[in-house]
Parts: structure tokens; C-alpha cells; sequence
């Protein structure tokens, strides 16, 4: 590997060892850039990290025994100063999610051109995030889907006894297990039905359910 101090120093992390391959030809074809480590393995990546200091990496996230969302997250909780790129053939939502929220400034995906990766490589260096088109539609529908999602506005204890009804206990049992009289729980039970906009316990059960509102 070359010495050129002016370059952006990369590090792959890939399982696979043609895909390690096939992105150092990539790196070795810019100036601007310098393939300084590879790695095939979460582990290996951090232990590289503590010597050699790269400033951008490639990483994977689907690999054996340590992951890419793993190893991104406590790289960037050692290495605040490394920077994450998420290059994956995957654009599952809770994957991009899960990468973004473990530090990655950036998610591509695997059939990107050298140009746009070489162009995500520099932008990341400077801090920019780069997001895949897809990466992009995928967080854009989990926004909506949290902003469509109904919210119930139930306080603590009306979860608690949202819980028990989904339990199927009746009042008088779910006054025992939280030790408040009957007509405490009756009253919650009153108020829940109606932030739930259903008419029995049953449908509260269900809609509960149906919104993870309960463990």
C-alpha cells in the first residue's frame, strides 16, 4: 500500500473475500484515495481501527459473529472521528435504520458505480451524509409511518391495566394484582376504552396488541 499522506485513507470490512477484492482495485484507482486495511470480520475491523486509524470505512453489515451495525457502533463510539460508510445489497428499513443509528454517515448499496462510491467516499471524509435512493425511500416510509401512527395518549397506570386486560383479568383481579380498590380500576378501564376509540375490553385487547402497546 502506497504512502501518499494527502489521501483519504479507507479500510474495507467485508466477508467475502472477492468483494474485498473487487473494492481495492476500486480504491487503488483514484489518486485521492488509499486502500490502508482490510478486514473480514467485525473484530478484525476494530482491532485495525486502534492502529491504523483510517478515516473512511466500507463496512459491510451482514456478516458472521459480529455484525455491520455492531462493529459501526463501537467504531464510532472509540473512533468518533472515523467515518462509517454502509455498503450492503440490502435495503431493509430496520437495517438502514439500524445502521444510521449506530454512526453510519452513509448508505449504498452494493451495484453503486465507482464514481458515486469514490464521490460518497470524499463526502464522507468532509462529514457529508450519501444515501442510496433506496436507503432514502425507506426512511421517508418509516417517517410517515411514525407520523400516521395513532397516538393513544394513555398515562403509565392505564398501561398497566391495559396489560392485565389484554391478560384477560377482570376488574376485580386486575385490582388485586395492582393493589387499587375496583372502582380505580373501573374508572381507568372507562378512560381507556375511549382513547382506544373501541367499545369493549376485547377490542381494547386487540387494538393493544395490533400497536404493541403492551409488552
Amino acid at each position: 500500500m502506497s504512502e501518499r499522506s494527502s489521501s483519504i485513507r479507507v479500510m474495507i470490512v467485508d466477508d467475502h473475500d472477492m468483494i474485498r477484492s473487487g473494492l481495492s482495485v476500486f480504491i487503488e484507482a483514484f489518486e485521492d484515495l488509499e486502500l490502508v486495511a482490510e478486514a473480514r470480520d467485525g473484530q478484525t475491523a476494530l482491532q485495525l481501527c486502534e492502529r491504523l486509524h483510517p478515516d473512511v470505512i466500507l463496512m459491510d453489515l451482514i456478516m458472521p459473529h459480529m455484525d455491520g451495525v455492531a462493529t459501526t457502533r463501537a467504531i464510532r463510539e472509540a473512533h468518533p472521528e472515523i467515518q462509517v460508510l454502509a455498503l450492503t445489497s440490502f435495503t431493509e428499513k430496520q437495517l438502514v435504520k439500524a445502521a444510521l443509528e449506530a454512526g453510519a454517515i452513509g448508505y449504498l448499496l452494493k451495484d453503486v458505480s465507482i464514481d458515486e462510491l469514490a464521490d460518497a467516499v470524499r463526502a464522507a471524509h468532509r462529514g457529508k451524509p450519501t444515501l442510496a435512493p433506496e436507503a432514502f425511500q425507506m426512511l421517508v416510509a418509516a417517517k410517515q409511518e411514525a407520523d400516521e401512527a395513532p397516538h393513544f395518549d394513555l398515562t403509565d397506570r392505564e398501561k398497566e391495566v391495559l396489560a392485565l386486560i389484554v391478560e384477560g383479568l377482570n376488574n376485580n383481579a386486575i385490582a388485586s394484582r395492582l393493589v387499587i380498590s375496583r372502582s380505580t380500576v373501573k374508572t381507568h378501564v372507562s378512560n381507556i376504552l375511549p382513547k382506544l376509540g373501541v367499545a369493549n375490553r376485547t377490542e381494547a385487547a386487540a387494538v393493544a396488541m395490533e400497536h404493541h402497546l403492551v409488552d
